[in-house]
Order: C-alpha cells, then sequence, then structure tokens
C-alpha cells in the first residue's frame, strides 16, 4: 500500500490477517488502506482478517492493475520506462504535491501544487517538453 504504483499477478490473494494473531496491521495499513479503498470497505478488510483476489483488489482500488503472473515483470517494466521517459522534476513534484496534498487540506494542496508548477515552468526541462510537443518529437530530458 505504501507504494507508488501497485500491480498484481491475476493468482494474487490480498488482505490484513493481522486480526487472526491478535494484532492490528503494521507499517500504516490502518492508514493507507482507508485512504485507498475508503474507510468501510478498509475495516470490513481489517476486522475480519479475510483475503481478496486480485480482481477484488482492482475492482475496490487497491491495486491498479491485474496481470497475469508471468507477465508481471514485464509490465512493470513498461510502466517504468514510461515513467522514466518523462521529465525527472516534473515526475519528482508531481509524486510530492499528490503525496503531501493527501495529508493537508485541499487548500494547502492547491497551493502546494501552484507552486510546484511554477517550479517545473521554469526548467530547462519544461521548454524541452514544449518543443517536442510541437516538433513532434520525443522529448530528451535532462532533469534541468
Amino acid at each position: 500500500m505504501a507504494c507508488t504504483l501497485r500491480l498484481a499477478a491475476d493468482t494474487a490473494k490480498l488482505g490484513q490477517p493481522e486480526i487472526a494473531l491478535g494484532l492490528i496491521p503494521g507499517y500504516a495499513g490502518t492508514q493507507r488502506l482507508p485512504r485507498l479503498v475508503g474507510k468501510g470497505r478498509a475495516l470490513q478488510l481489517i476486522l475480519t482478517g479475510e483475503t481478496i483476489s486480485a480482481q477484488e483488489a482492482y475492482r475496490i482500488g487497491l491495486v491498479n492493475e491485474v496481470v497475469s503472473a508471468a507477465g508481471l515483470i514485464d509490465r512493470a517494466e513498461t510502466i517504468l520506462k514510461q515513467i522514466a521517459a518523462n521529465a525527472p522534476i516534473a515526475v519528482k513534484f508531481s509524486l510530492e504535491a499528490a503525496n503531501k496534498g493527501m495529508d493537508t487540506s485541499q487548500a494547502e494542496g492547491f497551493a502546494l501544487e501552484a507552486s510546484y508548477f511554477g517550479i517545473c515552468a521554469a526548467t530547462e526541462d519544461k521548454k524541452e517538453g514544449t518543443s517536442a510537443f510541437l516538433e513532434k518529437r520525443a522529448p530528451q530530458f535532462h532533469g534541468r
């Protein structure tokens, strides 16, 4: 749940079984799960200890995609390459804005986003991205 993106093999089973051990989910499981799937569904998983299929995890928003076990690494690498092809500064600030914004008010999130947008707008990568778009070519980002 702490991952930026979550892929699951079609044979995966997911759950929070700690309750059956007399524990509560650790590593922020009680905090991240409700944010991902909603409080009611999260509490059902946490309090019952039930496991769900990868397909159900996808349906409720716990995972982004379900793929065959054999294709899992290839799909993850494809997504990684798509992300890596983008401007590094914009990727960094997009992640920070989304993650920090979840822990603030919406107004504070808007302000943070605007600040990061301004920083990105002043980079060489923004100029390269815009030029590449207008010239209908792949951008060559350098993280500047």
